[in-house]
């Protein structure tokens, strides 16, 4: 499902920047409930697995049309706050289901277990799709709206002093990939930041779990304790890092980025020399406080390297990179690591990759302050 995923954000998020957002999202998400629906009923071993695939493959419709909408609806100034917000909306999700069925099963019983685990959740899942639809909204042009650039024009992302960047009604969605993404730096440099923020995401989601209990001897609760904040400490600090980056940071997102993993850094070691339940447990609320902000900063800074109209095309390399390579180097690579060199062989991948990743968010932030410079020469030569 993670490679389908992956392969999906890549390809369904440029395909979005030729689509009306609210429709290319509502849609995607009805075929996710059709085909949880068909993973509850479903007896034979392949049509689960196929199941599965397009499972992850139209889940991929989501992400794309998002940061479009924020990106055409929301100038820079308020983006990090914007972004926070909706990024959060992966951990209240994933926090919901569990009450959301644990209803379900009490209203209907243990026999209709079918229903209350695959069918309830589409229902509520086709619901919000028709919510979507009746009041989202498309693009300013599609509402009869100038384009945000048109009304601000402090928002145009320049990428040559010499050349106006207009919407291309012309080009394909594959044209746009190619010619606004493919061949842009910052777009490789915010892609790369991403795929070693996943690699220690999944490393830590994945494999510190046995880690504690193989090597430390915790119990299996004792473990559980220790990653019980993991996930939920993520929304204050993804909140508090979007105001940051708005007012502090004045809407540059990397230098936040690169704080947070050099601690991250810190804590894997704490995390990794440790014998302390109430340590471990610090540095694990203290490395899921801190993780998901990278990765959501990431996301912010690629609306403001390209064009709004090749938002959708910069996401999708971005995210195909981030689950193909990211969340393969943080799971498969990280237990060879282990197999060859023992969990310390581990510990030093992800501290590797806190490096690279601190290294590819200078580049990044480079790229944004040379955008920046020609913005303002662009401006200067208008006038």
């Amino acid at each position: 499902m993670l490679i389908a995923y992956g392969i999906s954000k890549g390809i369904m998020s440029s395909l979005a920047d030729k689509a009306s957002p609210k429709v290319f999202m509502a849609c995607g998400l009805i075929l996710c409930a059709i085909v949880n629906v068909g993973l509850g009923f479903s007896i034979e071993f392949w049509v689960f697995v196929a199941l599965v695939i397009f499972n992850g493959l139209f889940q991929g419709m989501g992400v794309g049309p998002s940061f479009i909408t924020i990106a055409n609806w929301f100038p820079r100034k308020e983006r990090g706050r914007v972004g926070a917000f909706w990024n959060i909306s992966h951990n209240i999700g994933g926090g919901v289901v569990a009450p959301i069925v644990g209803v379900a099963f009490a209203i209907l019983g243990n026999e209709h277990w079918q229903t209350a685990s695959y069918i309830v959740p589409a229902g509520v899942a086709v619901l919000f799709a028709l919510i979507v639809l009746i009041l989202g909204k498309g693009s300013p042009r599609q509402e009869g709206l100038p384009a945000l650039e048109e009304m601000m024009p402090e928002e145009k992302v320049v990428l040559n002093t010499r050349q106006t960047v207009k919407a291309p009604d012309n080009m394909s969605a594959f044209q746009i990939f190619c010619t606004y993404v493919l061949p842009n730096k910052n777009a490789w440099y915010i892609s790369l930041v991403d795929v070693f923020v996943y690699m220690v995401r999944f490393g830590m989601i994945s494999w510190l779990p046995i880690y504690l209990l193989t090597v430390k001897h915790f119990s299996k609760e004792q473990m559980s304790v220790a990653f019980l904040f993991f996930e939920w400490a993520a929304i204050p600090s993804t909140l508090l890092a979007g105001w940051l980056t708005d007012k502090l940071f004045k809407g540059r997102r990397m230098p936040l980025a690169m704080i947070c993993m050099a601690l991250i850094f810190v804590c894997l070691i704490g995390y990794w020399k440790s014998e302390s339940l109430l340590l471990v447990t610090i540095f694990a609320s203290i490395v899921g406080c801190l993780v998901y902000v990278p990765q959501f900063l990431a996301s912010v800074h690629t609306m403001e390297i390209v064009p709004s109209f090749a938002v959708g095309s910069a996401v999708g390399l971005r995210g195909f990179m981030s689950y193909i390579f990211g969340a393969s180097l943080g799971t498969s690579l990280f237990g060879v690591m282990v197999d060859k060199m023992g969990w310390h062989g581990g510990f030093y991948l992800l501290m590797g990759g806190v490096v690279c990743c601190i290294l590819f968010c200078y580049l990044a932030h480079r790229g944004a302050l040379e955008l920046e410079q020609q913005r303002k020469k662009a401006q200067q030569q208008e006038a």
